[in-house]
């Protein structure tokens, strides 16, 4: 019993903070066993592609010099770096959009790997398909090292970041071993390469999904903003900060439509100068203009200089309660349609009836807003006291 308990002692040193469990936050366990699983996964993939690379390179191959070996490998590693020094421009995203950026990030790690497997299909396109592989996965990197500090200080209670780190990072390198030390054993029986990298592939992003998931942060960025203010305006109840993250958009592409832009510029906001004249006396006293433009379907909130802090935060919740109008006057169009459809009826309904009411949107919104705001602040200070 005696050498069990020291055993376990010893294992615990190198993988729990000191102190746990009173020491970290309670949704530290959740996160570092999927970070761990996600860690397994990505070992034992390395292994696969690794073999891959190295058959793809010529080391199996006896015609292949070892200088050609070697320059194709240190090409690879330099394009690697440049892919490195392009992405650390995203700036601060890597705070406010952390969680987005990580999963992202583990994405493209699983592209990278996919297209070094390709390289074994391929071996007279190794440099290329190696050089966009390594330039893909330290892309990747990046968004891991970036992401890493924040997520870990979410974790720690009091000044003992240092030490979740620790932990965290030598909770991952075991996982990573062990993964590698099942898959060199899987690939003396020789399985099928696409069959073994598929199904790691799915263990990878699924353990990915759900770390980025149980991540708690305290802060609010636009996804998280989003879900409580939505939640307030049906509901009346802000969420808790768990809450808020749970329901969180972790995946979020590029090209998806983002109905709400603050922080916009005149030209954008506005189709014609004529809505502008319309709109500003709604905002008078207030250091902000909310609007939307019909032909981008999209509701815009611009800053006036003298805006702080909290006219941003205000500008911001405002846009969400005019958007939740547009949605609303979307929803009762097309429902007029579809009853109109099913009567055989062919009353005329305006296509896009927001041209005309889109400024009656504004000031119900200003109404709401104004009687609003205090309330959501106060409710959602609450749930952060």
């Amino acid at each position: 019993l005696t050498s069990a308990f020291e055993i376990m002692s010893f294992i615990r040193s190198y993988v729990v903070p000191e102190g746990f469990p009173d020491s970290v936050t309670p949704s530290y366990v959740p996160y570092m066993t999927w970070r761990a699983l996600k860690h397994f996964f990505g070992g034992a993939m390395s292994v696969f592609t690794t073999r891959a690379l190295l058959n793809s390179v010529g080391v199996s191959q006896s015609r292949a010099t070892s200088g050609a070996v070697a320059i194709n490998w240190i090409l690879k590693d330099g394009a690697g770096r440049v892919g490195k020094m392009l992405f650390a421009r995203q700036g601060k995203k890597f705070d406010y959009d952390l969680k987005q950026l990580r999963f992202s990030g583990d994405l493209m790690m699983e592209l990278g790997a996919g297209i070094e497997l390709a390289t074994a299909a391929f071996p007279q396109l190794f440099l290329p398909l190696a050089c966009m592989a390594n330039v893909v996965k330290n892309v990747a990197a990046v968004t891991s090292t970036s992401t890493r500090t924040p997520i870990y200080k979410a974790y720690a209670k009091g000044e003992n970041i240092g030490d979740v780190t620790a932990k965290g990072e030598s909770v991952g390198n075991i996982a990573d071993l062990l993964g590698t030390g099942m898959s060199i054993l899987m690939s003396k029986r020789n399985p099928s390469l696409v069959a073994s990298f598929a199904v790691l592939s799915c263990g990878y992003l699924l353990s990915s999904y759900q770390e980025v998931r149980s991540v708690v942060l305290n802060t609010l960025n636009t996804a998280r903003f989003t879900v409580a203010v939505d939640s307030f305006i049906k509901t009346g109840h802000v969420p808790s900060l768990k809450e808020g993250n749970l329901e969180e958009t972790i995946f979020n592409p590029p090209w998806r439509h983002q109905p709400v832009a603050i922080g916009s510029r005149f030209g954008e906001a506005f189709q014609e100068p004529a809505s502008f004249v319309a709109t500003r006396p709604l905002f008078e006293d207030e250091r902000y203009i909310v609007t939307y433009n019909p032909a981008k379907d999209k509701v815009y909130a611009l800053l006036k200089d003298q805006a702080k802090q909290d006219d941003i935060l205000k500008a911001a919740f405002h846009a969400h309660v005019l958007l939740h109008f547009i949605n609303a006057s979307h929803a009762n169009l097309k429902a007029r349609k579809r009853m109109n459809s099913d009567q055989g009826s062919y009353h005329y309904v305006n296509p896009n009836p927001l041209n005309m009411d889109f400024l009656a949107h504004i000031e119900e919104s200003c109404k709401i807003v104004t009687s609003s705001y205090g309330v959501f602040k106060r409710k959602a200070r609450e749930q952060v006291t």
